[in-house]
């Protein structure tokens, strides 16, 4: 579902008409791409700060309403000022959304407390914890995550393993990556290599 903001066109952009906005705790911000003209907007401050703690908003469709009409945008960057964290500027990015969209959604790996590797002893390697994904806005997930129920020492999820959603693909190189790896040995094959000294010894 679209996130739909409310913008104030900026006539005069510069410096000094960023810092007029941010002491009217607005927040300056700039449309761009899609092979037009960039358009310099001003943001509510503290509407747009109540928005930005909601997670996955890099994945999202921002339908912008200004005075020149709708804009269909990502969100692509966010500036923050050193001192107070307070965001300072805002980029977001045209889009068509009948066109799939590069993105990078996090990683995360549930029922660790469950997973048989680890309760056999295994060590969690989560190596990987962004994927790079290719899919309309739409459809793009939020965040990707790997069960780790199932799988025991040894086991390995690579980007190829990932659950996507219809119509998402992986982005370049993401297949052959190994996202979580449970190491460690098996505990008989633990149990062999303590014994093996004892019967070396043994027989001296």
């Amino acid at each position: 579902m679209a996130i739909k903001l409310n913008a104030e066109i900026r006539s005069v952009a510069g410096k000094g008409a960023a810092r007029s906005i941010r002491k009217n705790k607005n927040i300056p911000a700039v449309i761009y791409g899609e092979k037009k003209a960039p358009v310099a907007i001003e943001l509510n401050g503290q509407a747009f700060e109540m928005l930005i703690r909601q997670p996955g908003l890099r994945t999202k469709l921002f339908q912008i309403e200004t005075s020149n009409g709708n804009e269909d945008a990502m969100l692509m960057d966010i500036q923050y000022h050193p001192v107070t964290d307070a965001p300072i500027h805002v980029d977001f990015k045209r889009i068509d959304v009948k066109k799939p969209v590069n993105v990078v959604v996090p990683v995360e790996v549930i029922n660790v407390e469950t997973s048989k590797g680890l309760k056999l002893g295994g060590v969690l390697n989560f190596a990987v914890r962004k994927v790079a994904l290719v899919g309309l806005v739409d459809v793009i997930p939020e965040k990707i995550t790997i069960d780790l129920t199932n799988m025991t020492i040894g086991d390995s999820v690579h980007g190829s393993d990932l659950v996507l959603p219809a119509g998402v693909q992986l982005g370049l190189h993401q297949a052959e990556l190994a996202f979580a790896t449970i190491g460690g040995k098996m505990p008989e094959e633990a149990d062999n290599a303590k014994s093996a000294p004892a019967a070396d010894a043994a027989k001296k």
